[in-house]
């Protein structure tokens, strides 16, 4: 570890991606899910054979089944198969929630004592919520894969809790401390930040690098190279979430959300209002049905 002239500012000897080669087998994806990734590629695949291959495992299909019969989704008549929910919601659709189950569950896994995980969850589902209602009023096509981006758009964090804990624990001390983003003092103590280590996981899973880069440039997207769209969609929700839970005024919040992602995504930042409204029942249903009973706060 190198230490700063002026004993402020520090730099871990380790690139994100060394970070996220790692842990990659501790936070592994199922083979299911690998498996479904790769078979998407193929045309010729049908809802019957992506039901088959996520029918192997039994928890991945209950967490499946629950989370489209919630009232998240909203659908009249309860869905009993894999491959029903595939014909419902659609192949693209399917490998979101895939992935979102997966990464969830392979994350509460890890013992995290520096992250309240309660809390992380929260913003990260709620950050999701808000990130597809975003993207409905822009006309996004396929805009749960938004949902999928702002649920693991901080997942970054919980790589670096575990494998550079007490790195971590002087950048969680220091934010109770000082009025600076999380991820400016990250920077200072890691010389990266939690967005570059998510990314760097999302392309080790070979991922589709829409969510890659959704992920990577959150914080800054007009350094994305890609799938600008999303990424402006994620800052915005991803800075509305911060809002929320701060309880600032929109008025004086918005400067907290960058121009650049208001002219990508031609919204209005008048908008925010109305997103808010809307995602507080959305939010309830996706805590519900997305995450461990052990994350939620009840």
């Amino acid at each position: 570890m190198q230490t700063a002239e002026n004993g402020t500012s520090r730099k871990v000897k380790v690139t994100p991606y060394e970070l996220v080669s790692g842990v990659v087998r501790l936070v592994s994806l199922p083979e299911v899910c690998i498996r479904v990734n790769e078979m998407l590629e193929d045309a010729r695949i049908s809802a019957s054979d992506i039901g088959k291959v996520i029918s192997q495992d039994t928890g991945l299909t209950a967490r499946l089944l629950k989370i489209v019969n919630s009232a998240f989704y909203g659908f009249p008549s309860r869905i009993e198969t894999v491959s029903r929910a595939v014909t419902v919601i659609g192949l693209r659709e399917l490998r979101g929630l895939v992935l979102a189950a997966s990464a969830v569950e392979a994350f509460s896994k890890i013992p995290n004592d520096l992250l309240n995980m309660v809390k992380f969850w929260r913003h990260s589902v709620y950050c999701g919520v808000v990130a597809q209602l975003l993207a409905d009023r822009c006309h996004v096509l396929h805009s749960e894969r938004l949902f999928v981006a702002g649920l693991l758009h901080d997942i970054g964090k919980l790589i670096l809790s575990h494998r550079l804990p007490g790195e971590m624990g002087e950048v969680v001390a220091r934010a109770k401390l000082e009025e600076r983003p999380d991820f400016e003092l990250e920077q200072d103590v890691f010389g990266f930040d939690h967005s570059e280590v998510g990314g760097e996981l999302l392309k080790v899973w070979q991922m589709p690098k829409s969510l890659e880069q959704a992920v990577r440039h959150h914080h800054f997207p007009d350094q994305a190279d890609d799938a600008m769209m999303d990424v402006c969609l994620i800052h915005i929700a991803n800075s509305m979430t911060l809002i929320a839970e701060s309880g600032l005024e929109l008025d004086s919040a918005q400067n907290e959300i960058a121009s650049y992602a208001w002219q990508t995504t031609s919204l209005d930042p008048a908008i925010m209002d109305e997103v808010f409204q809307d995602a507080g029942g959305l939010f309830t249903e996706a805590l519900e049905s997305i995450l461990p009973r052990t994350y939620r706060p009840y």
